[in-house]
């Protein structure tokens, strides 16, 4: 018997970015790997398949139940919000911030409710969420609100030639500004991303975990040298999880500790900043990177990308990594 292809909302981000563009692009093989719904904005749907000419039709939901999705219909669950009928591409707007807020809400309450399977997000841009009076630092944030959830996190994560085994980048830090991490560089956050980094791996890669945590300073602070984080704040965590059964080692200097992930070593990284993280596995696996919010109580992928204002309406943006996202979203759901 076949198994079902899962529900997932696919949420349209800031329609003044790329994010159409990329959904128009990926829709067919979208509806290979899932039964795909758009939560978002028919008429920046319907204006980009003019521009883009591709054989498509959008068609107006008002409730999931009623979507056919087919590689040549995209079904869109109208979604009431600001007017968009005059938002610029490649804008900041504060009814494109609004707009891109009400289409993540309206999913997470749709998948809350057990009437999708799960959520990937195309991107919004953070200016226009707070233009728009919403002062939220990104997605995750208001995942983690919306859903009541407490200790979450953001992972980074992809496979590719360079990584055919998969990595996973975990943060202990995330979307703040470099002279506000180092406060939040504690021993039982650090404890606790190593066990959602435990989880989510065991979900991704059956079989050992093998994870590893990256020192804060360089060379991990030689010694005590520059810095004693590792020793006081680090160390102890990773002892911790130790202790609890993990596969885990650290801390070991970023600067090695991707040359010996990308060889296999590793499976999960807990990066103590976003551009740890991200800047390395970037490099290595391109546009096959997705996000996945971890420690939610439902599952949410996001693309690796933003708006990416300045190619907007250019037929120049890539569709990849909503692929990788949509069929990361397919797996983690089962």
């Amino acid at each position: 018997m076949m198994t079902p292809r899962p529900r997932i909302l696919i949420t349209l981000g800031d329609i003044a970015g790329v994010g159409p563009e990329v959904l128009v692009k990926a829709w067919p093989q979208l509806t290979a790997l899932c039964h795909p719904i758009v939560v978002g904005d028919v008429g920046s749907l319907r204006r980009t398949i003019a521009d883009l000419g591709r054989p498509k039709t959008v068609q107006p939901i008002s409730r999931v139940g009623e979507a056919g999705p087919a590689s040549d219909v995209i079904p869109c669950l109208v979604v009431e919000t600001a007017d968009l009928t005059n938002v610029p591409l490649g804008a900041i707007t504060a009814a494109g911030g609004r707009a891109a807020y009400d289409f993540l809400v309206k999913a997470i309450d749709l998948t809350l409710a057990k009437e999708a399977d799960g959520i990937v997000t195309l991107p919004l841009q953070k200016e226009g969420l707070h233009l728009a009076g919403l002062n939220y630092p990104g997605h995750t944030e208001i995942l983690a609100e919306r859903t009541g959830t407490k200790n979450f996190a953001m992972m980074l994560y992809a496979r590719g030639p360079m990584i055919p085994q998969g990595l996973g980048v975990l943060h202990v830090t995330l979307h703040m500004a470099l002279r506000d991490v180092f406060p939040h560089i504690t021993t039982p956050a650090i404890y606790d991303k190593i066990l959602l980094l435990d989880g989510i791996m065991r979900r991704l890669n059956p079989g050992p975990s093998r994870l590893a945590v990256a020192a804060l300073n360089p060379h991990a602070s030689d010694g005590g040298l520059f810095g004693d984080e590792e020793r006081t704040i680090i160390q102890p965590a990773v002892a911790q999880a130790k202790a609890q059964g993990i596969d885990v080692v650290g801390p070991i200097p970023s600067d090695t500790l991707f040359v010996r992930a990308e060889r296999g070593e590793f499976y999960g990284i807990v990066a103590m900043y976003h551009d740890q993280g991200h800047i390395p596995l970037k490099l290595l696996t391109g546009l096959a990177a997705v996000n996945i919010s971890v420690g939610l109580p439902i599952v949410r992928t996001s693309v690796a990308h933003g708006t990416a204002y300045d190619i907007a309406g250019q037929n120049r943006a890539d569709s990849q990594s909503l692929i990788e996202a949509v069929r990361a979203a397919a797996r983690l759901i089962g």
